[in-house]
């Protein structure tokens, strides 16, 4: 598949058209950010480590009914995804407290919820991504309540496989960022998921194996995705 025009360029990918007005390319970038890109940096290889990671993720989903933008792995920093519309939305799921919130409802990190949760926050770096709730989204029409709906059940099914798929990996999924798009006017799941979009931590250590060694200066960033790699490569 041959890459043109670039049509969109983000914090961690660039997107490409093709000759095939109904497929991009999402080109993965070593940039790092955090704290709404207040603060900047580069992880080596990190692009070519989410590329793979989320190209397995997005296969394991497929194979449990999740549709996704994900066609298929073309190189090391490549995949080939469809053209989406992308609803206006990130949706976080949360198993632990940890980040936001801690510091917002004044949890110690790691607290156990008495089930899943779910935020919904509006695109939009400029405004720093501000958490919304239902109500915002339908005054302003970003979504339908159908498609509203249709993303929470997706989330929670997906949060539902991923804890399982990452406990056989001997990490537990603390929480992790999901986005949306529309193909012909149905809802799937977008953008990656990756140590960049989740929470990881490892069982028995509480090792973290994601951003948060970049955003807290924890050290070791390339060695945690580098194991995330390896763990989630080892899944047949």
């Amino acid at each position: 598949m041959k890459k043109l025009e670039k049509i969109y360029e983000g914090k961690a990918k660039i997107l490409y058209t093709t000759e095939d007005p109904t497929l991009v390319i999402q080109y993965f970038k070593d940039d790092a950010t955090a704290f709404n890109a207040q603060k900047k940096g580069t992880i080596d290889q990190k692009g070519v480590m989410n590329n793979r990671i989320a190209t397995k993720i997005f296969e394991h989903l497929k194979n449990n009914g999740i549709e996704s933008h994900f066609v298929e792995l073309l190189n090391d920093r490549e995949m080939l995804v469809k053209r989406v519309e992308i609803v206006p939305l990130e949706v976080i799921i949360r198993n632990r407290a940890a980040g936001s919130l801690c510091r917002l409802l004044g949890l110690a990190e790691g607290a156990k919820l008495a089930c899943p949760t779910l935020e919904f926050c509006y695109k939009d770096d400029a405004l720093g991504d501000p958490q919304i709730n239902e109500y915002h989204i339908r005054a302003l029409g970003w979504a339908t309540d159908e498609e509203v709906r249709t993303i929470k059940d997706m989330a929670f099914r997906i949060n539902d496989l991923l804890k399982k798929f990452f406990l056989g990996l001997k990490i537990e999924l603390i929480d992790f960022k999901l986005e949306f798009g529309r193909v012909q006017g149905k809802v799937i799941l977008a953008d990656e998921i990756s140590p960049d979009t989740c929470r990881l931590w490892e069982v028995g250590t509480g090792n973290k194996l994601d951003k948060d060694r970049f955003r807290r200066d924890l050290g070791n960033i390339e060695e945690a995705y580098q194991e995330v790699l390896r763990r989630v490569s080892s899944q047949v």
